[in-house]
C-alpha cells in the first residue's frame, strides 16, 4: 500500500507543471466571476445565442457609440433588485436606439421609430421571472436601447432591463466571425 502511495506521489510531482497549469486556470475563472466579471483582454469569445458572432476584438478606448455598434456595458437594470448578481455584470448587445429614437409598444411588440424590436415574453427562461415589455417613450439624452439578436435575449426590451446609461459602456466590440 505505502509502495503504491510513493509511486503516485512522485507521478505527481513529475506532473506538477499540469496541474499548476489546470489550478491557475481554475483560479483565474473565479477571480473572473467572483471579483472582476468584466472582460480585460481585446479579444471577446462569445458562446451565448444572444449575438451571431463567436469571437471579437473589444475597444476600451472607444468613445460615443452609434446605432448598430456592438457593445459591452455594465448591467444596472430593475432587475438586480430580483438577481442582484446581474449588478455590474458586463452584457454584449447590439445598440439599437440611441437618444430622440422614439419606442412604441403594441401589446407585446416593441417597435423603435416603427421599426420591429422583438416581442417581449412573458417570463424570463431560466428563472421563470415576470417579464414585461418597456414603458412608450422617446429615449432620452445619454441613453441607449440594447437589443441581442436571439429572441430570448435579455435586453432593453423589457422594462427590468430597460434603456441603458451611455456611461455604462465599457467599450466598443467590433465582430470578427
Amino acid at each position: 500500500m505505502k509502495a503504491c502511495l510513493t509511486r503516485h506521489l512522485r507521478r505527481m510531482r513529475a506532473d506538477w507543471p499540469c496541474y499548476a497549469l489546470l489550478a491557475a486556470v481554475w483560479l483565474l475563472a473565479c477571480v473572473r466571476v467572483l471579483v472582476d466579471p468584466v472582460p480585460r483582454l481585446p479579444i471577446l469569445f462569445n458562446v451565448t445565442p444572444s449575438l451571431p458572432y463567436l469571437v471579437a476584438v473589444v475597444d476600451y478606448r472607444a468613445r460615443g457609440v452609434a446605432r448598430g455598434d456592438y457593445v459591452i456595458f455594465s448591467f444596472r437594470g430593475e432587475a438586480v433588485r430580483h438577481v442582484p448578481g446581474l449588478r455590474g455584470q458586463p452584457f454584449f448587445k447590439r445598440v439599437a436606439g440611441v437618444a430622440g429614437d422614439r419606442i412604441e409598444v403594441r401589446g407585446r411588440a416593441v417597435l423603435i421609430n416603427g421599426v420591429d424590436a422583438g416581442l417581449a415574453k412573458r417570463y424570463a427562461v431560466v428563472s421563470r421571472l415576470a417579464l414585461e415589455p418597456i414603458a412608450a417613450t422617446v429615449i432620452p439624452a445619454g441613453y441607449l436601447y440594447m437589443q441581442g439578436v436571439d429572441a430570448d435575449s435579455f435586453d432593453s426590451r423589457y422594462r427590468l432591463c430597460g434603456l441603458v446609461a451611455e456611461r455604462d459602456v465599457l467599450a466598443v466590440v467590433r465582430p470578427l466571425f
